[in-house]
């Protein structure tokens, strides 16, 4: 993991601008409203306060001005705001996967090819870690 700060908190409706940020890039708040399906739309105004939190967050930050429109964009990258709500997620657990891992497979959200991939991954990392060990 890099060093600074750690990604800041966010709420869903917080995740769910960060999402349309990360999947659209660089949008209005207007655009941001928009990419809400129609019957969870929330108001303009709920967009507009929640995207000023989340400035003030350092979450996103604006990028540009077109015409009377801030363009913003995410200042966290997806990878860095999942693994802190992964990390929150465990903490729950006492910090250990396992339990999590037992109910997922239970139900079914965890495949055996999940599985040979992740250790294909931890078997990456060992080596990659044995090979630093035997630079120091």
């Amino acid at each position: 993991m890099g060093m600074g700060m750690p990604p800041p908190k966010l709420s869903k409706l917080e995740l769910r601008i960060m999402e349309a940020l990360w999947d659209h890039g660089p949008s209005s708040i207007r655009e941001i409203q928009e990419r809400f399906p129609a019957k969870s739309r929330p108001a303009y105004t709920t967009v507009q306060t929640t995207v000023g939190r989340m400035e003030a967050k350092k979450a996103l930050g604006r990028v540009k001005k077109i015409g009377g429109a801030h363009i913003y964009d995410a200042l966290v990258s997806r990878a860095n705001a999942q693994g802190r709500l992964i990390d929150e997620f465990l903490a729950l657990f006492g910090g250990r996967a396992q339990p999590i891992m037992a109910r997922f497979v239970e139900s079914g959200k965890l495949t055996l090819e999940d599985v040979q991939r992740v250790e294909q991954h931890l078997r990456e990392l060992a080596a990659r870690n044995e090979k630093d060990e035997g630079r120091s």
